[in-house]
């Protein structure tokens, strides 16, 4: 018998078609609307929560020193050539040289070159020279070169005898040599300044534009009275720096300064003193060594070492300050099990029976009170004790003696709050010096901070305890 149809039902597979699509559409939805709320949710939460600023600690000065140009005056004298020819350099340049060392030669002709025969002492030293010349040789500066040419010339010329003299001028082959008057530092330059002295100084001799530098070095001829060479006769020498009104204040009550000289890096104190050229201040410093090294400078990049103290550098937004217990020391003891250092609390039990408990507390500080004097005339030490260790009103017990101390005396440390661990932990700090931006904190300090710690920057956003991440 044909099957009958017409008892179907023919929209059952449509509808349950259309409930199939819309029982997978809203799960999709669910899930895709719980992703959303979630992401705003986290963005609000985000646009809104405070931010917390990590710092980590560094070591140096509170801030960098002041740096200066300084105008170097000395004892000088430039010397003339007795006569007219061809020169020849025998004193290195920047170098000390004794009274009637050999300091050039001048001859009629062209000095041609001579054998010279050197024992192997001698050569040894000359290669020691050479050595040290090409490891401190600076591109820069090749006029270094010469002046070391200069010296080797000077060097054999001594191997060879002819110091042995003692007029102030010989000769040698074709060749006057002439030596020199004193003991100095010979340089092969001019520059007008050699005359100056503090006292003759101008506020226009510290214009480096319009400073010049004449060299002195000739490889033909020169006429007799031309300057032929400078020789520094003293060890004592002055720099000379402009100040500020304020840099002037702040140093004025100094008598000496060190100093550091950033050609080399070299460092040297020096006898300090305000003056006055022109109507403006100036620094003046003076030196009885170091000279050799500067010899050729007339103006010196310097840096007064004046901010002394150093430590570790956190920003003044850090410091919080907190509460603790102050309990004197000699309510101390240790824990024979566990030897933790801590107090005995006396308290009454629920039958009236007088109990003692250790309780271990972490030692903060350990302060002396010069106002308060214990029984030997000695001032008192207090430790300094996290206050939720304890309770207000707490009796605790003198091991030593039986005595007992109430516990209610409240005193107050600077810190900051350390956050190494993700959360904010209490460090305390001894503060050192302080700008408007920054202190300079003391290392070593018990239960204080190391290099390198993470701090919150802003503490007065963070809570103790606070979890940060």
């Amino acid at each position: 018998m044909p099957v009958n149809n017409n008892n179907r039902n023919p929209r059952s597979p449509g509808i349950l078609s259309k409930i199939r699509k819309i029982f997978s559409l809203n799960i999709g939805t669910i899930l895709f609307g719980i992703l959303l709320i979630y992401m705003v949710f986290s963005a609000v939460l985000y646009l809104t929560s405070t931010k917390i600023e990590s710092y980590q600690v560094i070591a140096g000065p509170l801030s960098r020193n002041a740096t200066y140009t300084g105008l170097a005056v000395r004892e000088e004298s430039v010397y003339q050539a007795g006569s007219g020819g061809y020169v020849s350099y025998y004193a290195r340049e920047g170098s000390k040289i004794n009274a009637n060392g050999i300091v050039y030669g001048i001859s009629s002709t062209p000095v041609p070159q001579s054998e010279t025969s050197l024992t192997p002492e001698e050569l040894s030293d000359i290669r020691s020279d050479m050595l040290s010349f090409s490891k401190g040789f600076n591109s820069s500066k090749f006029n270094s070169t010469y002046s070391f040419k200069y010296g080797l010339e000077g060097d054999i010329l001594q191997y060879a005898g002819v110091s042995e003299e003692d007029s102030s001028v010989i000769t040698l082959g074709n060749q006057s040599l002439t030596r020199a008057d004193s003991d100095g530092i010979v340089l092969y330059s001019t520059d007008g300044y050699e005359d100056k002295t503090v006292s003759s100084l101008t506020a226009a001799d510290f214009d480096q534009n319009s400073y010049h530098e004449t060299d002195l070095k000739s490889s033909g001829e020169v006429e007799a009275g031309d300057n032929i060479y400078t020789l520094i006769t003293d060890e004592r020498w002055s720099l000379l720096i402009p100040l500020s009104s304020k840099q002037a204040s702040d140093l004025a009550d100094r008598t000496s300064v060190r100093v550091k000289f950033l050609k080399d890096g070299m460092t040297q104190s020096g006898d300090f003193s305000v003056v006055e050229i022109d109507g403006q201040q100036y620094g003046q410093i003076d030196f009885n060594k170091g000279l050799i090294r500067y010899a050729s400078d007339r103006f010196l990049e310097i840096e007064l070492v004046t901010n002394t103290v150093t430590g570790l550098k956190i920003p003044l937004s850090a410091i919080v300050t907190k509460e603790f217990y102050k309990i004197p020391e000699g309510f101390a003891t240790t824990n024979e099990d566990s030897q933790d250092t801590g107090f005995m609390v006396t308290s009454v039990n629920d039958n009236g029976d007088e109990v003692n408990t250790f309780v271990t507390a972490t030692i903060y500080a350990s302060i002396q009170d010069d106002s308060q004097k214990n029984e030997d005339g000695e001032p008192l030490v207090y430790y300094y004790v996290d206050k939720d260790d304890f309770t207000e009103g707490d009796v605790i017990e003198n091991q030593k003696d039986g005595s007992r101390y109430v516990i209610n005396d409240v005193g107050v440390l600077e810190g900051v709050y350390c956050i190494n661990q993700g959360f904010a932990v209490f460090r305390r700090i001894e503060l050192l010096d302080q700008n408007e931006e920054y202190a300079v904190v003391s290392r070593g300090t018990s239960y204080g901070l190391s290099l390198y710690d993470h701090i919150v920057r802003n503490a007065d956003k963070v809570d103790e305890a606070e979890i940060l991440y």
